[in-house]
């Protein structure tokens, strides 16, 4: 037995609260230590996680998550209040407080709206306040969608609280210098710029492709072939299963609802409950509405983006609008694939809590192999396209519905918290058409936590990635995101 292990010296261990024992004896002794300094009693025992290692893969979710929380609703209602009080179209419901980090309209707005403005022209008579809504929409997707990978800054971008939060969530003591260092480590360089993994693999298999710089505003000339540089040096990391969620939360059918009833049409051939409500309320949205309305021939129709939900994911909606659909190519496998990446990760989750067990990624390593390849034979032709149009409709039916005159139309319950102000507008919908009773929150949660994630699976490297520690990073990152979705979309469709 060493001293350390054994009794004081001098006898039988004292007792705690002895009255025979000096009172710093006594205290000493009650903590498990003689006189002499030697600890004689039980030692803690702590178990802690085993140490995660950085990986340079971690910048590019930062960059993902940065860039998507940049299209959310706040930053663009306040984006859009501006641009309409500056150029005097009316009272408008007050934005609300942007964070630290949100950048107002800026240089780089305005001019995207002074340049855009001209070539969005419309035919229609009375409709310029729609007209300035739509462009100033296109002008916040164009100044907020992605990020410029050449010059992209930890530094300058992400404040002091958005850099908590990012430590936070990786687990480890690194700063923005540690994050920058990352990213640069993480990007590749092709033909003189720098991009990420993916996209230079992309560009090698189209090595006959010669690069081609932005065209020009006034160029009355095409190029017949090529890629666009601005592809490889700064993608637009907007997913259309966004979309997808909020139309299956009814909020595409409600504004569809509303313009029959401006245009005093009853919908479909039973009872119209819209019919019994005075639209009058709406009369200072006149302006928007008529433009609303008018644009109707310009815009995505749902049979249009049912086709394309089917190709990329393999899911479409249901309903008399859409009707039965023949698509050529569906990603029928991508929502089990994707859905058996989650249900690792959880299973992930419950071993890597426990302090004793050393989890292996290897199956979700496998899994986001799979679903990285499902992703990439759904992106071709018009997924940039169809997707960039989806979100912006969707953005400007939103802040239409967040007007403080749908709130006189349709009545709402004021003590439900609801996130963002369009949502108890459509739930309000929901109720007096009889559609779905689950609260549009859930709907909402759907997109906005699926979308950085899908962008995670589809811009990361995972094809030639071997090393399960990477997917292990992979689902602690994006571990509020995945058991969020998992949650919303166990109450969207009442599974278990």
């Amino acid at each position: 037995m060493t001293e350390h292990e054994g009794p004081p010296p001098g006898g039988e261990k004292p007792a705690a609260g002895s009255s025979d024992l000096p009172p710093a004896i006594d205290a000493a002794a009650a903590r498990g230590w003689d006189d002499g300094g030697r600890r004689w009693g039980p030692l803690p025992v702590t178990l802690t996680r085993t140490a995660t290692a950085l990986t340079p893969d971690q910048a590019l979710w930062s960059v993902i998550r940065y860039s998507t929380d940049a299209l959310s609703f706040d930053h663009y209602a306040h984006f859009i209040e501006e641009v309409l009080c500056d150029h005097g179209c009316g009272a408008s419901p007050a934005p609300p407080a942007p964070a630290p980090e949100t950048p107002s309209i800026g240089r780089t707005g305005k001019s995207e709206i002074d340049r855009l403005a001209p070539l969005r022209a419309f035919t229609n008579p009375g409709i310029d306040a729609y007209r300035l809504l739509k462009v100033a929409t296109e002008a916040f997707l164009i100044t907020h969608c992605g990020v410029q990978l050449d010059s992209w800054s930890f530094l300058n971008d992400m404040g002091p609280a958005r850099m908590d939060d990012e430590r936070q969530r990786l687990g480890v003591g690194v700063g923005r210098l540690g994050l920058q260092e990352l990213w640069d480590h993480y990007r590749v360089r092709v033909n003189g710029a720098t991009t990420l993994p993916y996209l230079a693999l992309i560009r090698a298999k189209l090595a006959d492709s010669r690069l081609m710089p932005s065209p020009a505003v006034d160029s009355n000339t095409i190029e017949c072939y090529g890629i666009l540089q601005d592809k490889l040096t700064r993608p637009c990391f907007l997913e259309l299963i966004w979309s997808y969620w909020c139309e299956q939360g009814m909020l595409v059918q409600t504004m569809n609802a509303i313009s029959l009833r401006f245009q005093n049409k009853r919908r479909g051939a039973g009872r119209d409950p819209l019919a019994e409500l005075e639209i009058d309320p709406l009369r200072p949205l006149n302006n928007l509405m008529w433009g609303y309305v008018q644009d109707t021939q310009h815009r995505l129709s749902v049979v249009r983006r049912a086709y394309e939900y089917n190709h990329q994911y393999g899911v479409t909606l249901a309903g008399k609008a859409v009707g039965a659909i023949r698509p050529a190519d569906s990603r029928s496998k991508f929502l089990e694939a994707f859905h058996g990446l989650l249900a690792l990760c959880v299973a992930f989750y419950e071993r890597d809590d426990q302090t004793t067990v050393i989890a292996d990624a290897f199956p979700v390593l496998n899994a986001l192999k799979e679903v990285h390849l499902l992703l990439g034979e759904g992106g071709s032709n018009q997924f940039l396209d169809l997707g960039w149009t989806a979100r912006q409709e969707m953005l400007m039916e939103q802040w239409l519905l967040a007007r403080p005159e749908f709130g006189q139309f349709l009545p709402s319950r004021v003590m439900v918290s609801y996130t963002e102000p369009w949502m108890p507008r459509v739930d309000a919908m929901k109720t007096l058409q009889g559609w779905t009773n689950t609260n549009v929150t859930h709907f909402h949660n759907l997109a906005i936590f699926a979308e950085p994630v899908v962008l995670s699976v589809r811009f990361g490297d995972w094809s030639r990635t071997r090393e399960p520690a990477r997917a292990a990073n992979w689902a602690r990152y994006w571990r509020a995101e995945i058991q969020g979705y998992v949650h919303a979309y166990r109450t969207v469709t009442a599974s278990t």
